[in-house]
This record gives structure tokens, C-alpha cells and sequence, in this order.
């Protein structure tokens, strides 16, 4: 690479939060829209402004910024979409991404550095004063919820499937699910005649959530089982005899040596037949380089905002610490789910 190949590239990086935002105003400015709505026949700066009633000064420069980062082409004074501008305004995961970035990240990651030096999520104060988000989770302004949310399940929901395919392959009839969150997964499950016991296991405030989900859905207490549990505390003590446990989406929030306890915590009830599922999007594991860099990207929230020292793991670096809580990896299930999830099979050794 050239030298200015690279000044080139690093001057993107340097403005790309001011790009993000000047997209964000003309998707909500609805200039974007108008300027694909016409078409192979382009659209002018006055057209412009009488369609989306925004000033001279705000067409004018956000067109010359979108011209520059390739979103809208310019010829003879007429503007024309692109590929890339239609993604912003079509693709559902390009919108998901933009909302949970603006929402939920982009002030409290001003604070990044702090976190990498103190170990905590120091953008966290811009919400409120938990240690981790999920304890405030069920606390956040609504529009912030609603875009932590429509992140998360748009992902791990699309992996259920095939990963409930696998789980009632062998018949359990206790599934414990750790970390549960909201329970999409109870209603997935349920939703393909499972007769067996569900027990949720999530800090009080998310089970809440989970228990009204779970009940606007037409389903009670025969299906399910609410066990409130934080499980860093060093008193927790899981529930025994699981046929089945699974992590869905839930490691990837804590440390490397907070993974390995909550295994042995979790391996603790298992018997020789019990199998505990991960389901993880390792980004080692990602064949596009959008999703390498989303996942890696992501990371950077966990930094800053969830809580100072997780991350999206290397399948390598799971795996080892897999091994170091005294279980072993029977199988590997890859490509589950759009976002290319691995579902790590294991048993006690």
C-alpha cells in the first residue's frame, strides 16, 4: 500500500463519527428516500429541499458529504442513489446496527479509554449507576431498550432452530437455560410441542421480562420454572440434575476467568449424560469481513458499556476455557443462524 492510499484511509477512520451521524440525518431527514424514489432520472438541490423541507445550508452540505463517502453520485447538478445508500435504507441489519450503535453506544463510548484502564464500563454513567448493564437493562430510557433489544434477537433468535434441533435431538426432559434474557428461546422451544421443563436462570429483573413474555404467549408455570441467580457471586449454587444446559449469546458477556467459573459452577449438577450447549458468533469463525469486523467492533460495547471486561471471543479461546473448568468439547456445530453462531457441545470428562 501507498502512503497515500493509507493517509487516505486513516482520514475515513478519523471522520467516520461525523459520517455516521450525517447519514443518520438524512435517513431520518428523509433526504436519502427521496433522492432513491427518483429513480434513473436523479434529483436536484431544490427538488431536494421542497421534498424534505430542509433548508438550503443542510441539503447542500449533507449532499456534498454523501457524494464524498459514496452514498448519493452527482452529474450535472442532478443526485442519484447508490448500492449503498439502499443498503441504509433497506437492509434490516444495516438499520439494527446504526440504531444500537447511536443508542446505545455512541455517547457512552466517548469513555473507552477509561474502561480499558479501570476495567469497568465507565460509559455506563451516561445511563445510570449499575456495575454492568444488565443490571440496569430492564431500566433503560425506552428508545435504548428497544435498540439493545432489537440487536440482540435479531442475531441469536435467527440460530434457535437449528439449535433446538439439536438440544431435543436427545430427548432431555429438564433444560436449563442460563442467562435467558428475555426468553425467546422458551418460546421458540415451546412453540415445537416440548412437554419437558424449562428453568430459566437470569438475575430477578430480566425474569420478570421473561416471565410476562413467556405467559403473553399462552404458556405457565407447567412449561417453565423462574430461578432467580447472579452468577458472579461466589455463594450461587445452580440448580442439579439438568438433562441439558444451554448459554445462548451469554458467555460473551463476562471475563475469561468468569467464563471458567460459571462452567464449573454449571458442571457442577451435570452427570455423564448431561450436555451443556454455548452458542456463541465467534468472529474467527465469520467468512465475510463485515461480520469479522461487526463482531470485533462489538466488542468495543462490552468495553465501554456492558461491562468493562467481556468480549466476542476467538472459538479457540472459548474452547480453552471450556478446558480449563474440567469439561470437554464432544461437538462443534457451526454455520447456525444468519450470523454464522457456533453451538459448542459439552460433556463432563
Amino acid at each position: 500500500m501507498k502512503m497515500v492510499e493509507a493517509k487516505s484511509i486513516a482520514q475515513k477512520m478519523v471522520f467516520a463519527p461525523l459520517t455516521f451521524q450525517a447519514i443518520r440525518t438524512m435517513l431520518n431527514g428523509g433526504l436519502l428516500k427521496a433522492v432513491d424514489d427518483s429513480g434513473k432520472d436523479g434529483i436536484n438541490a431544490d427538488e431536494l429541499k421542497k421534498k424534505t423541507n430542509l433548508s438550503d445550508y443542510a441539503v447542500e452540505t449533507l449532499i456534498d458529504v454523501a457524494v464524498n463517502v459514496n452514498l448519493l453520485t452527482m452529474e450535472n447538478g442532478r443526485v442519484y442513489s447508490t448500492k449503498i445508500a439502499q443498503t441504509f435504507l433497506y437492509d434490516d441489519m444495516t438499520r439494527i446496527n446504526m440504531d444500537f450503535v447511536h443508542d446505545v453506544c455512541y455517547q457512552g463510548v466517548f469513555y473507552l479509554q477509561d474502561s480499558f484502564l479501570s476495567g469497568k464500563p465507565e460509559g455506563l454513567r451516561i445511563f445510570g449507576d449499575w456495575t454492568t448493564v444488565y443490571e440496569g437493562l430492564s431500566q433503560l430510557p425506552p428508545q435504548v431498550q428497544k435498540s439493545w433489544l432489537a440487536f440482540d434477537h435479531f442475531y441469536s433468535d435467527n440460530a434457535f432452530e437449528d439449535t433446538i434441533k439439536i438440544i431435543i435431538g436427545k430427548k432431555p426432559k429438564r433444560i436449563f437455560d442460563i442467562g435467558c434474557n428475555t426468553a425467546k428461546f422458551e418460546i421458540c422451544l415451546l412453540k415445537t410441542g416440548y412437554d419437558g421443563k424449562i428453568i430459566l436462570l437470569d438475575l430477578p429483573q430480566q425474569l420478570k421480562k421473561a416471565d410476562a413474555n413467556l405467559k403473553a404467549n399462552g404458556f405457565n408455570e407447567n412449561n417453565f420454572e423462574l430461578y432467580p441467580i447472579n452468577v458472579l457471586d461466589e455463594k450461587t449454587v445452580f440448580p442439579k440434575e439438568p438433562d441439558a444446559i444451554l448459554m445462548s449469546q451469554f458467555l460473551d458477556c463476562f471475563s475469561k476467568e468468569q467464563i471458567i467459573s460459571i462452567l464449573k459452577k454449571a458442571s457442577a449438577g451435570m452427570d455423564k449424560n448431561c450436555a451443556l450447549y454455548i452458542l456463541e458468533p465467534f468472529w474467527d469463525k465469520q467468512r465475510f469481513e463485515a461480520a469479522k469486523l461487526s463482531l470485533t467492533h462489538t466488542s468495543l460495547y462490552f468495553t465501554a458499556i456492558a461491562n468493562g471486561n467481556s468480549k466476542i471471543y476467538k472459538f479457540d479461546d472459548m474452547e480453552k476455557c471450556v478446558q480449563q473448568s474440567g469439561l470437554k468439547v464432544s461437538k462443534i456445530h457451526d454455520n447456525i443462524g444468519r450470523c454464522e453462531y457456533t453451538l459448542i457441545e459439552c460433556l463432563r470428562v
